[in-house]
């Protein structure tokens, strides 16, 4: 009996212990950094991030920083030290230093790195990035330019079969973009023409319009804007030539009413948002490569406008072809290229 009792106080003392033993704990999330290697105000695609940033400040009451490092690659390092030194989780841009990135997030595996718009990965394999399927609303705008070009119904169409691109630079995004642009407009039309300018700059708007005038001149009369706060000069050119533009990352169209008829969304705020949502919940992985496409409303066409020149039969057919990549029945196809 003794040798019973002292085995059934041994199981009742391990019970005991094991029901104090510490659970494991969820990751810190209680200040989160949004690292951008460009600078807010571009009323696109930063500023899109931003507001994600912002909902999450809002709803989960966390402590949120905005670091802008303005281009300048001597700030990343320092960015990143900053990052780490301040936040649990990190939210971050990182063209141009996806290195140091990764070099980080080796070095801090208890932080949170999630890389927005390009797929970074690191040996401890702890960086999770979102990758849009920038392909699909590039087809779209695609199908608008070609629809509109061919149109010389509307005011300011001329008989050539031609349309525009201005991007920021040169990078597999961006090439991304072009690409599948044209694969849209051809869809409409093979004998389209696609002609597109590169800035080497995402900040200079008088840059951004002088390409997107030049690209009038040659008798492009709508050019699809692929340069962050650069493309607003795009869009500005527009408006002076009487002719048209497609917005990007954002909604554009009523920066210059009348002229904007489009705008190829990127939805990085709700991105932020929602991955933050699964920290939170405690479904988030590390390590991830999350896609985020026209199905889960990643990337969308907007037609929505206080003035819209297009016609109804032209908005009609694109919302066609967007339900089309919806369900799968058109397959838009990604870029291959580096």
């Amino acid at each position: 009996m003794k040798k019973n009792l002292f085995v059934a106080l041994v199981v009742l003392l391990i019970i005991s212990l094991l029901g104090c033993a510490p659970k494991s704990a969820a990751p810190k999330s209680e200040k989160v950094v949004y690292l951008i290697n460009g600078a807010l105000g571009d009323q696109s695609f930063y500023d899109s991030g931003q507001k994600g940033v912002d909902q999450i400040a809002s709803e989960f009451g966390v402590e949120t920083r905005t670091i802008e490092t303005n281009f300048d690659a001597g700030q990343y390092e320092p960015a990143l030290q900053a990052a780490v030194g301040y936040a649990d989780v990190i939210f971050v841009i990182s063209y141009g230093f996806e290195d140091q990135l990764m070099t980080y997030a080796d070095k801090y595996p208890d932080k949170i790195f999630v890389n927005l718009d390009t797929v970074v990965q690191n040996e401890k394999n702890t960086i999770t990035s979102v990758d849009f399927i920038e392909e699909e609303s590039a087809y779209l705008a695609g199908v608008v330019a070609g629809l509109t070009t061919l149109d010389t119904t509307i005011p300011g169409i001329n008989a050539d079969k031609l349309i525009g691109a201005v991007g920021g630079d040169v990078d597999p995004v961006i090439q991304a973009f072009v690409f599948a642009y044209t694969n849209g407009a051809k869809s409409i039309d093979p004998d389209i023409q696609v002609e597109t300018k590169y800035l080497g700059s995402w900040d200079d708007t008088a840059k951004g319009k002088q390409a997107a005038l030049q690209l009038y001149d040659m008798k492009a009369d709508i050019v699809f804007q692929i340069a962050a706060a650069a493309g607003i000069g795009v869009l500005q050119a527009a408006g002076e030539r009487g002719l048209y533009a497609i917005g990007v990352d954002t909604n554009q169209n009523d920066i210059v009413p009348g002229s904007v008829v489009a705008s190829d969304v990127k939805n990085v705020g709700q991105a932020i948002y929602e991955v933050f949502k699964t920290i939170k919940d405690g479904t988030y992985k590390p390590g991830q490569v999350l896609s985020y496409g026209l199905a889960t409303g990643g990337v969308d066409i907007d037609m929505t406008a206080q003035k819209q020149p297009l016609p109804q039969s032209i908005q009609d057919k694109v919302l066609a072809v967007r339900q089309q990549i919806i369900d799968g029945s058109l397959k838009v196809e990604i870029y291959k290229g580096e």
